[in-house]
């Protein structure tokens, strides 16, 4: 179970990556919508993105509660 939950969440990280890119030069996609989901996404698996997360978290770290608390809901955990 965890490593489908752990799949899962690096094949959803990964494509919402692309769509962000895709969405810099597309002026239909909202690019850093997508680059940020894709971070939340690949935070915990990838140390790139981890670093970015963490940098995150100390420079805006109210809008980091939430997106915190919400990957928490996903997850399952209270």
């Amino acid at each position: 179970m965890k490593f489908s939950k752990r799949l899962l969440r690096l094949i959803l990280g990964w494509f919402f990556l692309v769509l962000g890119i895709l969405g810099l030069v597309l002026p239909i996609l909202q690019g850093w919508l997508f680059i940020a989901i894709a971070t939340i996404l690949l935070a915990r698996d990838v140390p790139f993105f981890k670093r970015i997360w963490h940098y995150l978290q100390q420079r805006f770290p109210k809008i980091t509660r939430k997106a915190y608390k919400l990957t928490k809901q996903i997850d399952g955990k209270k």
